[in-house]
């Protein structure tokens, strides 16, 4: 008996490649985009002290403030510490001095970021800042270009904690290998790595020029 012959098979298609996603490129604020030279020099001036006398406050302090602290209790515990009434001018002239600082992008960083936008690089930032800053950041006319922006404040979480990195992939819409990240802190680079960040120490944005090549997202 001659064998049934098997109906002819129907040819499948595969299913269609979908492109990646673009990746998502990240900037740290302080010593990267804006880089802190000067900045104790101008508070010092503006608070009647010295240099090395403001740097061990501001610094003793910020951790809280860049979780969300409001800026007086920051200024008045700064202000104790180097001896001085935190009277209202005062803590209102330091922080005015602070956040104006810190949310003044330099000609070097405004040329990055505007040859990024023009390239069509999805941006984001990613910084330890408190509330005021945060706020001035995001009213300046040069973060227009950055998709999101996300600071330590907002979340009550900051670099390193891996909580942040977390955070950061649910608000930006990213899976970790989907980020190129920069970050002054050699801390806060291992971290980002760790999460699964494609995270490099700054260098310069030449330096993170040439990464971006060789990654393929700037041609």
């Amino acid at each position: 008996m001659p064998a049934t012959p098997e109906p002819p098979q129907t040819p499948t298609t595969p299913p269609p490649t979908l492109p990646p996603r673009p990746r998502t490129v990240v900037f740290d604020l302080g010593e990267v985009l804006v880089p802190s030279a000067g900045l104790e020099r101008r508070l010092a001036a503006a608070l009647g002290v010295s240099e090395p006398a403001l740097r061990e406050a501001y610094w003793r302090h910020r951790a809280r403030h860049d979780l969300g602290e409001p800026p007086d209790r920051y200024w008045t515990a700064v202000c104790t510490e180097l001896g001085l009434a935190p009277v209202r001018a005062r803590l209102d002239a330091a922080e005015r001095a602070d956040v104006t600082f810190w949310s003044t992008l330099p000609p070097s960083s405004s040329l990055l970021i505007a040859d990024l936008a023009r390239a069509r690089v999805r941006l984001a930032v990613l910084s330890n800042a408190p509330r005021g800053l945060a706020a001035a950041v995001r009213a300046a006319a040069w973060s227009s270009p950055f998709d999101r922006l996300l600071f330590s404040a907002d979340v009550g979480a900051a670099k390193p904690s891996q909580d942040i990195y977390r955070r950061a992939d649910v608000e930006f819409g990213t899976a970790p290998e989907q980020v190129v990240f920069f970050d002054d802190r050699v801390d806060n680079v291992r971290a980002a790595v760790a999460h699964g960040w494609d995270a490099h120490h700054w260098e310069g944005a030449a330096r993170a020029v040439r990464v971006l090549r060789e990654r393929g997202v700037l041609g």
